[in-house]
């Protein structure tokens, strides 16, 4: 997976590929689907929701060019494999999910598998995680119709935010915010991505 999906397309950060290969992603899909779970796909996980193809995993951790020092905002905890990837590579990864059955799973996993340095809650991503704020990555892997705020004002002078952005069953477009030293903002168009659409709480 990670000699011909990845490296094989461009990702060069060793330290990315190191994660991936770590990462047993077998154990972050459905029973289901392991037979398939290293194929460059997406794939279901419970309630409707995906875990990434493995490419866009190591695509979106490359341009949030992590740093062992780093603390990390995820939003949208799905299945852990994100969150677990991440932890191989920074401090802390704090992560929200917005489905508690989602959280309350993913949680118990990253926990049996030994990720100790990640954090999920249950809780709205729009509004981010300000208790922890603020952090020198964010990474979104649900697609809003525009950046939300609240994210934006989280993130750490210097940070980097990695977030897919466009409507549900249109054109998505996975957009790299970094945020200078005087707060200025500056944003990027990388590749067109398809995930699924970033909810509100209710």
């Amino acid at each position: 997976m990670v000699a011909e999906q990845i490296a094989g397309r461009g990702i060069i950060d060793p330290r990315v590929l190191s994660a991936m290969r770590e990462v047993p992603r077998h154990l972050f899909v459905a029973e289901r689907d392991r037979a398939d779970a290293y194929i460059d796909a997406p794939l279901g996980i419970e309630h409707g929701q995906t875990i990434s193809q493995p490419y866009i995993v190591a695509l979106m951790t490359e341009l949030s060019r992590p740093r062992p020092t780093d603390r990390v905002l995820e939003i949208g905890t799905g299945s852990g494999y994100q969150a677990a990837v991440l932890s191989r590579l920074v401090d802390q990864v704090f992560s929200v999910e917005l489905i508690a059955a989602l959280a309350d799973t993913a949680r118990e996993r990253l926990v049996k598998l030994g990720y100790r340095n990640v954090t999920v809650r249950q809780g709205d991503g729009y509004l981010g995680w300000p208790d922890h704020a603020p952090f020198d990555i964010i990474i979104v892997t649900a697609a809003p119709d525009d950046i939300p705020p609240a994210l934006v004002s989280q993130l750490r002078p210097g940070g980097r935010l990695v977030i897919p952005v466009g409507p549900v069953g249109g054109v998505q477009d996975l957009v790299v915010v970094e945020k200078d030293a005087a707060g200025l903002i500056a944003r990027r168009s990388v590749i067109p991505v398809r995930f699924v659409p970033m909810v509100k709480k209710k």
